[in-house]
């Protein structure tokens, strides 16, 4: 019997609704005949597509990270501002495309201004540095009278954008990354820049590159090395991670979340060190600023084997299975279990490039089966994380040693008492449940799941949309004990109320 004991006076804390962001890269498809398609059907004044937006508004997105990613480490960000006509085409390295420029800064800036999310913006510690980065940053949020703001208001925008969160660089850890440093090059040169662009503006907060996997062979010494430099001037210290099925050991993938808590609390125990060390009252925040199922090694041939392409290539369009949503559902109960440390989440990508929206050029856009459980969660998780104890067999796993069958993650809206309760159930037998709540008063109105099959990728429109969410099995309410029923290789979102 597997038991999950919750009270709204125990929480963990606020859940930042910056943890439902995405990523919007000049990679693939993304940008081009994904977010912006001028001449598309849908397409608004600015060229940017509808029923893209439409569905970003349906999934729930708070936030939008930008540029890159690999991109970001080549990027001259002054190419792609002013009069399109006069734009160059230019060659990224990252992803061997011809990128058109067509759309920049104020592009991107002014359709997340105009849908409601907030920008998260990376600057090149690659090719570039301190320069580029401020000038970035005043172009952006500068007032008139300086160069680079001056130049923003030559081009249309009067007013600064106001730009809060800033990436410093892109998984510089990486030897695949243009412009790759070792730990100590990186964190002085992020001090630097940070301490810089402080300056600039003190308001904005300021993200510093963590390792790009746990499976990087500098993981851990990497964090520590970087913030002994930075720890001062950053905020948060970014984490990435991708997670897929390998050879056929699904019980290893189901396990994923319980890698993904792995990375995060060691992350933090990292952080928490250096703090400790330099006797400071500050605490270090998580950007999970790259997660989701991405099959790297068993779909991609590797960027160094791309050709050179232009015209928007179509690259890493994974196409996934109910299997995969599952996984990813599970994910998310991890960021929100570790709502006191992981103050953003990006979903990565947002449209075509491994992403939960797909769009065809001149045609229809839809919702891949990641796109429900992560819409659902934006949608349900209110308020405080709440502390969940859950008391769960365990399965084996191959990567991950012995992993709980079922995990859950809740969350209570203190104003209205609104409970949302997001349960994965692992296992390939329908699992019951004794939801507890001691001292508390709770009623679960009703749910929806995601539920894993073996049918494998939804290739097209009509194969994705025939999949969604379906109504959670039975709950039943006897003399003060709730009862939950989880469907196999399911999960789950529970909607009720919780007051003490």
């Amino acid at each position: 019997m597997t038991t999950i004991t919750l009270h709204p006076d125990f929480r963990i804390g606020p859940v930042d609704r910056r943890v439902f962001g995405s990523f919007v890269e000049h990679l693939g498809r993304c940008v081009y005949t994904g977010i912006y398609e001028p001449g598309h059907a849908t397409a608004d004044a600015h060229g940017f597509r509808g029923d893209v937006a439409d569905l970003t508004r349906e999934l729930g997105v708070t936030m939008l990270r930008y540029p890159g990613g690999n991109f970001v480490s080549n990027y001259t960000w002054e190419d792609a501002v002013g009069p399109v006509g006069q734009r160059k085409p230019f060659l990224d390295l990252a992803w061997r495309t011809v990128e058109p420029n067509l759309v920049g800064t104020d592009e991107f800036l002014q359709y997340c201004e105009r849908e409601g999310i907030e920008p998260m913006m990376a600057v090149n510690l690659g090719t570039r540095g301190i320069d580029a980065a401020i000038g970035l940053l005043e172009y952006c949020n500068g007032e008139a009278g300086t160069k680079w703001a001056d130049m923003r208001i030559a081009n249309g925008r009067e007013e600064p954008y106001g730009v809060k969160l800033w990436c410093l660089g892109n998984e510089m850890d990486g030897p695949w990354q243009i412009g790759h440093k070792d730990a100590h090059e990186y964190g002085k040169l992020a001090a630097a820049t940070g301490r810089a662009m402080r300056q600039v503006d003190p308001s904005i907060e300021l993200v510093a590159c963590g390792s790009s996997s746990m499976m990087m062979d500098t993981f851990g010494e990497w964090e520590r090395t970087v913030l002994s430099y930075c720890y001062d001037v950053v905020d948060h210290i970014s984490m990435h991670a991708y997670y897929e099925e390998m050879e056929g050991d699904r019980a290893s993938f189901l396990g994923s979340g319980t890698a993904m808590s792995t990375f995060i609390e060691r992350v933090a125990a990292s952080a928490d060190a250096i703090g400790a060390q330099k006797r400071s009252d500050k605490r270090i925040s998580i950007s999970f600023d790259e997660w989701n199922v991405w099959y790297l090694f068993s779909r991609f041939v590797g960027e160094t084997n791309l050709p050179v392409q232009k015209d928007a290539p179509r690259i890493i369009e994974d196409v996934y299975s109910a299997l995969d949503a599952v996984v990813v559902g599970d994910l998310i109960i991890s960021l929100l279990g570790h709502a006191d440390r992981v103050a953003v989440g990006c979903l990565a990508q947002l449209v075509n490039v491994i992403a939960p929206i797909m769009t065809e050029p001149d045609g229809p856009a839809w919702r891949q089966t990641t796109f429900h459980p992560f819409a659902t969660a934006a949608r349900l998780a209110r308020g405080d994380a709440l502390q969940v104890k859950v008391d769960s067999a365990t399965m084996a796993t191959a990567k991950h040693g012995d992993v709980p069958v079922v995990t859950a993650a809740a969350t209570v809206d203190p104003s209205t008492g609104a409970l949302a309760l997001f349960v994965t159930n692992r296992s390939d037998s329908e699992q019951e449940v004794t939801l507890r709540h001691p001292g508390a008063t709770a009623r679960i109105d009703g749910g929806s799941a995601v539920l894993a099959d073996h049918v494998g990728p939804r290739e097209g429109q009509e194969a994705a949309e025939s999949y969604g969410m379906v109504d959670a099995l039975p709950v039943s309410h006897e003399d003060g004990t709730i009862t939950l029923r989880l469907a196999p290789e399911s999960w789950t979102a529970f909607h009720g109320t919780l007051e003490g």
